[in-house]
């Protein structure tokens, strides 16, 4: 993974952004509003429309931070050049991937991020589900395409490799496939979804951890981006929608998989660190009430609060939301209202 992950203005503005929803404190609301500042002077105003690493992020925390700042018209303008890529996303133009980073899934996040920040309807459904669509197709065609549509009627690529976790590959764009209303057939998401969660199981090493890309048969990688960290929303989420309990099961050895392998030397941060790790153990709090899971995310916290005595390198951007301090802090702050917390800039 690369250091192109959300502008690191716009990262440290959305750990303001939380700051202020946790401490209602409102120097940190203006302290969102000098970063998020900066980052709208660097938009690319190209092809990048995903929340994570293009111009939609900017723009949606941009339209939180001045709805907060009761400066409604900047906000509204905001929301008005954020949606002026939905067209292009639908389209897919410029060879668009599905994806999270950067391809559909990553605008499409960035529409739910203002609903939920900003009321359930500010963004109707229709924009969402229309892209959920245009997933399903580009998803069924390459499944046609690899001609594995008798083992999963979706498949998705990514730089030519069909990656598995929740950054670039199958496990996060069918987490946003099966949230509720999302897709506006319910039987497509029975037919098509369903039976292509049930391919990415059948991924699984005997250890409970999943590939990073099909195909690829080493045990390596327990990161949020690749592996059983990002893979767990979407066992949790297929939990909810089918209620079949072996993928409840399968999120629980996730669980195993991280408290056993995932304190990492690559660092405290989101996309492949500890912080990132320890929203596993959140999320199966959040679903099972089990106070073992809060127990373990609270001990990867220590390891955390222990920062830079482990001998881990320091990240190409040392303050970043997914890769430095930023995204490290962020978890920290999480963990004081725990049943509210949600992986930053993913999780719905």
């Amino acid at each position: 993974m690369d250091s192109m992950h959300l502008c690191s203005h716009t990262g440290i503005a959305l750990l303001y952004l939380h700051l202020h929803s946790i401490f209602r404190d409102s120097s940190l609301l203006q302290k969102a509003l000098e970063h998020i500042s900066h980052a709208l002077k660097c938009l690319t105003r190209r092809h990048d429309v995903t929340f994570l690493c293009g111009d939609a992020g900017p723009l949606a925390v941009a339209a939180v931070v001045y709805y907060r700042l009761q400066r409604m018209q900047e906000a509204d303008e905001c929301l008005g050049r954020l949606l002026q890529y939905h067209q292009t996303v639908v389209n897919g133009s410029g060879g668009l991937p599905d994806e999270l980073l950067y391809g559909r899934m990553g605008y499409l996040y960035s529409l739910v991020f203002i609903n939920q920040q900003l009321g359930q309807d500010r963004i109707p459904l229709q924009y969402i589900q229309q892209i959920s669509e245009c997933v399903l197709a580009s998803g069924e065609h390459l499944s046609r395409k690899f001609r594995v549509q008798n083992h999963s009627p979706l498949m998705y690529e990514w730089y030519q490799e069909q990656y598995v976790g929740a950054a670039h590959g199958l496990a996060g764009i069918y987490y946003f496939l099966m949230q509720p209303g999302f897709v506006s057939a319910v039987e497509h998401v029975h037919r098509l979804v369903k039976p292509s969660v049930d391919h990415v199981c059948r991924l699984r090493f005997p250890s409970g951890n999943y590939p990073p890309c099909i195909g690829d048969d080493r045990d390596l990688l327990v990161h949020w981006c690749h592996g059983s960290p990002g893979v767990v929303y979407m066992l949790l989420q297929a939990y909810k929608a089918f209620g079949i309990p072996q993928y409840l099961e399968y999120a629980l050895q996730c669980g195993e998989v991280v408290w056993r392998w995932g304190l990492l030397k690559k660092g405290y941060g989101l996309c492949h660190g500890a912080a990132g790790n320890a929203y596993t153990f959140l999320a199966l709090y959040r679903q099972t009430q089990d106070p073992k899971h809060l127990y373990r995310a609270c001990m990867f916290a220590d390891w955390c609060m222990n920062y830079g005595r482990h001998g881990c390198r320091t990240p190409d951007t040392p303050f970043s939301l997914f890769e430095g301090m930023a995204g490290t802090i962020y978890f920290l702050a999480d963990l004081l209202q725990p049943a509210a917390a949600r992986f930053p800039a993913f999780e719905v």
